[in-house]
């Protein structure tokens, strides 16, 4: 078992993306970068990456955030399996998730995309489903609302101020995930 993670935010790239709901995991992946000191850089595989470690002696981790859109996130995260010789089992992708509350985080291994681009194109690229997702709930579109509006657009006033304690809650899921291992971080952070 490789000690190397593949930790993945996934979003669209640019400001005018930056703070849509569909860019909660590039928001919480760069908490996790903050946290370990790292810089992100240019990759050949179509991505930026930080590398570091959650603590000394601990597994080494790479953050990664696409330079592509939302939707062909699939390529750069099977470069970075191959470049950096990591398996499906230690990639954690963290993503908004429509059917969760908004603000709760929830982790699970495999399943389907459900409908999120950016998971459909991993799991064609990747070849299957066995990564594990931090799901970051951002609740439905209200009314009539097209879904697809609803993620592409920013945080209203009121989720702004729960925002970062849910990005901190994000990035401490994921941590958990590659110090502890999947159940126990299941354990730890869906009893909050």
């Amino acid at each position: 078992m490789s000690d190397t993670f593949l930790v993945v935010g996934l979003g669209n790239p640019g400001p005018g993306y930056a703070f849509n709901r569909h860019n909660v995991g590039q928001m919480a992946i760069d908490i996790m970068a903050q946290r370990i000191g790292a810089n992100f850089k240019s990759h050949k595989a179509g991505a930026v990456v930080a590398e570091g470690r959650l603590r000394p002696g601990g597994p080494k981790v790479i953050l990664a955030k696409s330079t592509g859109y939302m939707n062909t996130s699939g390529r750069p995260v099977a470069g970075l399996m191959k470049f950096y010789g990591v398996p499906l089992a230690n990639v954690v992708v963290l993503h908004d998730e429509l059917d969760i509350p908004p603000h709760d985080v929830r982790i699970k291994v495999g399943g389907g995309h459900a409908g999120h681009n950016g998971l459909r194109d991993i799991i064609a690229a990747c070849g299957g489903t066995d990564f594990v997702r931090v799901r970051i709930g951002i609740g439905r579109p209200p009314g009539q609302m097209e879904v697809a509006d609803y993620v592409l657009s920013n945080f209203g006033t009121v989720e702004k101020k729960e925002l970062p304690v849910t990005l901190e809650l994000a990035a401490d899921a994921a941590e958990s995930v590659v110090a502890e291992g999947v159940a126990a971080a299941q354990q730890r952070h869906h009893g909050k």
